[in-house]
């Protein structure tokens, strides 16, 4: 396995530019400065879709959301729905700095996608994100019409802190007997906050996110070290799997969050749940969120896409 040259050409961008790692900044700052990358990696916003804010109600207040349809779809037609969380540590990213995924997702997938702005840490600790994110799933199954999503075809998704929260709210929608998931999409989640896996180990540092900046994260979003074991900071500790939603897991070869992707795939293999893992052997974490610059990160989310549009298209005809 070698690293691709293109993520080499862009990591060494990354080194020549000096800036200070996440964790020396103050939150707000951070996450401008992820705000502020984020463009020119996600590449001129995709036309194809159509785009609506609004807020939906939370467990502590008003939940923003973003909707986005294929422009070829009728407005009075309910499709098939992703609801996705999006990455960044718990701490950083918006709906905003996953706009260009969504539209992709959305544009390439025929379904509608809705982005949830959870709560951040260390504003809003644990569980804060994941009540956000079970509440959005919620309020979609109950009010889907609203918004032109036919809440009897629902999937969840994300990427790594965002995978995390999918995978969650997956497990809570299993307990909870509804709303029935076809589908859990999980982009490199984070999926067990003890950061001790060989991947951990053997990427610690130099591809962009390092293991000092996953502990960093976990300490903003889960600052109570007895809560990490909790499964809804750390799915791949629940006590069963066994009859969650099917699953697409993506990995990157050369992320520290790899091996727990591995994991969590192995493990709902052994219990029975359908999953379809794919590990992009030269690519690092974050690397779906560079179209503009990676041909990798633009068939990964083809990939993705197909997987939604099979199965909450094509097997619900």
């Amino acid at each position: 396995m070698s690293l691709d040259p293109l993520v080499r050409q862009y990591l060494d961008m990354v080194a020549a530019a000096g800036r200070p790692p996440i964790n020396h900044l103050p939150p707000p700052v951070a996450r401008q400065g992820f705000l502020d990358t984020r463009a020119p990696l996600m590449g001129p916003k995709l036309e194809q879709v159509s785009v609506a804010d609004r807020s939906i109600p939370g467990s502590a207040g008003e939940v923003p959301i973003r909707i986005y349809r294929p422009k070829a779809a009728s407005a009075k037609e309910l499709l098939p729905a992703l609801v996705y969380y999006h990455g960044g540590g718990w701490v950083l990213g918006n709906i905003e700095s996953h706009d260009q995924v969504c539209r992709y997702l959305c544009r390439d997938s025929g379904v509608a996608v809705v982005s949830v702005d959870y709560r951040l840490a260390p504003e809003h600790p644990f569980p804060a994100a994941y009540d956000d994110a079970v509440a959005a799933l919620r309020w979609v199954a109950d009010n889907g019409e609203q918004i032109g999503v036919d809440r009897h075809l629902l999937s969840v998704g994300g990427d790594s802190a965002g995978g995390n929260l999918a995978a969650a709210v997956a497990i809570w929608a299993r307990d909870q007997h509804a709303p029935p998931l076809r589908l859990q999409l999980l982009n490199y989640p984070a999926l067990d906050a003890t950061i001790d896996t060989d991947s951990y180990l053997r990427f610690a540092d130099g591809y962009l996110l390092t293991r000092e900046v996953m502990g960093w994260f976990y300490d903003q979003y889960v600052p109570e070290r007895a809560h990490r074991i909790d499964w809804r900071a750390s799915p791949l500790r629940a006590p069963s799997l066994a009859g969650v939603a099917p699953a697409m897991i993506i990995t990157a070869g050369f992320d520290p969050l790899r091996d727990e992707g591995r994991a969590y795939a192995h493990r709902l293999r052994g219990e029975g749940v359908p999953v379809d893992y794919i590990e992009f052997g030269g690519m690092i974490h974050g690397f779906m969120g560079m179209p503009a610059i990676l041909p990798t990160a633009r068939r990964s989310l083809a990939m993705a896409a197909a997987a939604l549009r099979e199965t909450l298209v094509e097997r619900a005809e």
